[in-house]
């Protein structure tokens, strides 16, 4: 990664601080109106030049299609990686009926302005295409926070306890059953019995490493 420019560091800083804010990039006169820039012009220059040095990427013909690179993230709290979580069907985890947050000695940096002070994080890596369309791909690392509780339209991880298996999903309740939604319209959606659920932690952020 080579040095930024005044301006270029000020465009990482408001995409990581607009992530922590609202979980989801800003568009490209998100960054105009927020950095005071003069034009989309001057802020895709900087972007080209962001994503060439490997601080982000960028999907063509998605306006929110900013995506903030591990290597743009400073150094901070450390945080475990724990396991996988299925973006598609939901998959066997290596434990019994839980995450267990002290197997792995894998760690991931997060900086401070993304864990907003939260606590008791860890990163799960995402199996499956399920979530593309909240830009959470095969592969991606997602940042989260446990919980035994969402709200409705919330991304979390989902222990189904019948299947002792987990799966990532938008979770909505509907009368007598638990609608888990995928964000990929090709996916039919999952429904099952609330004693059948076991919320284990809500996304926090998308995490994806450089290389």
């Amino acid at each position: 990664m080579g040095e930024l420019s005044a301006r270029q560091q000020k465009i990482v800083d408001f995409i990581r601080g607009f992530w922590a804010d609202r979980h989801y990039p800003p568009t490209v006169r998100d960054i105009v109106s927020g950095c005071q820039i003069s034009s989309t012009s001057v802020v895709d220059y900087n972007l080209d030049i962001l994503e060439r040095e490997g601080y982000i990427r960028r999907h063509s013909g998605i306006s929110r299609g900013i995506e903030l690179l591990a290597g743009a993230i400073e150094p901070g709290i450390r945080v475990p990686v724990i396991g996988l979580i299925a973006a598609g069907s939901p998959i066997p985890v290596p434990s019994t009926d839980t995450w267990d947050t002290t197997a792995s000695a894998e760690t991931i940096d997060v900086s401070p302005d993304i864990a907003r002070g939260k606590r008791d994080l860890y990163v799960l890596k995402v199996k499956g295409t399920s979530m593309i369309e909240d830009l959470i791909n095969d592969g991606d690392l997602v940042l989260m926070q446990a919980a035994s509780t969402v709200d409705d339209g919330e991304t979390a991880a989902v222990w189904l306890k019948g299947e002792k298996e987990a799966t990532l999903k938008k979770v909505y309740r509907e009368r007598d059953r638990i609608r888990l939604q995928p964000a990929n319209e090709r996916m039919k959606p999952i429904y099952t019995r609330p004693e059948n659920v076991e919320i284990q932690g809500k996304v926090v952020a998308v995490i994806r490493r450089v290389g």
